[in-house]
């Protein structure tokens, strides 16, 4: 499925739909030409720095406000963005009161995220449509891995003392490795904010790139934090060095802070990803995380990711939303677009 230019106001063809149902990609793969050379980060320049040290806050933020006003997306188009959104998913449960049983069953959603008479309702045949990843603290990466195991569903593990980071570096990377010992294929890492504080640039580069060592082959996230970060500019300047040390993707928050993802931060991200990927010729993986609970939500980052890095960025290995409840909403607008009337929330649980 390829996502098209969404157009203002128009219900777009089913072109989309048709796609799908002649299963062409499987929405939770990338398509062959799109897969990324995996960054293997290089040496620390402060150069690198030193165009992201000045933001123009009320440009950002016009921009993000033009994305969301200016775009309509309608009718099968709309159903067809949504379910791609589903495939960027990283199915998410990061609560206190996790069990093992309560991963289980987020995995088996994983696994069927849609009933047979939306799949039916929408066309779908073979095509598998799935979250990219399931996300989870290290104590559960063992029930998630034998659950997933086989389906193409990577298992994300939470790590360096999540939410907070402020665990010894020893303790920090030991984690890293357990999970992935257990079965964690993707690494979801926070930084220490304090270094972000001080401008103690270098040391943060030095941390990040003993994560990167520790994952192996995982894939390295790396979560800056941005609603605990103050200001832009350290937001851009942190985004930097953790691609400079070898972040395979850069995230916006642990869905623990005040403030989560917002669009002006999902900006400066995609963008210092830009000046990057001009620079050094790799790719690097965006997510944003927290408070995107809505399928408007994620049209409007869709949108955005399309417009600033372009179409081959609208896929699982460069783009992911962090979301534990974003799937039900996206139920609830595909049944509504095939039958027009809404379903309860509850006919569409998670775990």
């Amino acid at each position: 499925m390829h996502p098209k230019t969404p157009n203002s106001g128009k219900t777009q063809n089913s072109a989309e739909l048709v796609q799908l149902r002649q299963g062409r990609v499987a929405a939770n793969t990338s398509a062959p030409d799109t897969l990324p050379e995996r960054n293997p980060g290089m040496p620390f320049d402060v150069r690198f720095l030193d165009a992201l040290r000045r933001v123009n806050l009320s440009g950002l933020e016009r921009r993000a406000s033009t994305l969301t006003k200016r775009r309509s997306i309608k009718g099968d188009n709309q159903a067809a963005w949504l379910l791609r959104s589903l495939a960027l998913m990283d199915l998410t449960t990061l609560n206190s009161n996790d069990t093992d049983e309560r991963v289980r069953r987020l995995c088996a959603k994983a696994l069927n995220p849609l009933s047979r008479d939306l799949r039916q309702g929408l066309g779908l045949g073979d095509t598998v449509i799935r979250p990219a990843a399931v996300c989870v603290y290290h104590p559960f990466v063992a029930t998630a891995a034998h659950a997933l195991r086989g389906s193409g569903v990577e298992v994300a593990a939470v790590s360096t003392a999540f939410p907070h980071g402020l665990a010894p570096l020893e303790t920090r990377i030991r984690e890293i490795e357990l999970s992935v010992a257990a079965g964690a294929t993707e690494i979801d890492v926070v930084i220490k904010r304090g270094l972000v504080f001080a401008g103690r640039w270098e040391e943060l580069f030095e941390e990040v790139q003993a994560f990167r060592q520790a994952c192996g082959d995982a894939h390295l996230k790396v979560i800056l934090g941005t609603g605990d970060l103050a200001t832009l500019r350290n937001v851009g300047l942190a985004s930097m060095v953790a691609m400079m040390a070898g972040a395979d993707f850069i995230k916006t928050s642990t869905g623990k802070e005040s403030v989560n993802a917002t669009l002006p931060v999902g900006l400066v991200m995609v963008r210092a990803i830009r000046a990057y990927h001009e620079a050094t010729g790799i790719r690097i993986g965006f997510k944003p995380a927290g408070g995107i609970s809505t399928a408007k939500a994620s049209l409007d980052w869709l949108v955005l990711i399309k417009e600033e890095l372009g179409r081959e960025w609208l896929e699982p290995d460069l783009f992911r939303f962090g979301a534990s409840s974003l799937l039900t909403d996206i139920e609830r607008q595909l049944e509504h677009h095939l039958t027009g009337r809404y379903s309860a929330g509850y006919r569409h649980a998670m775990a």
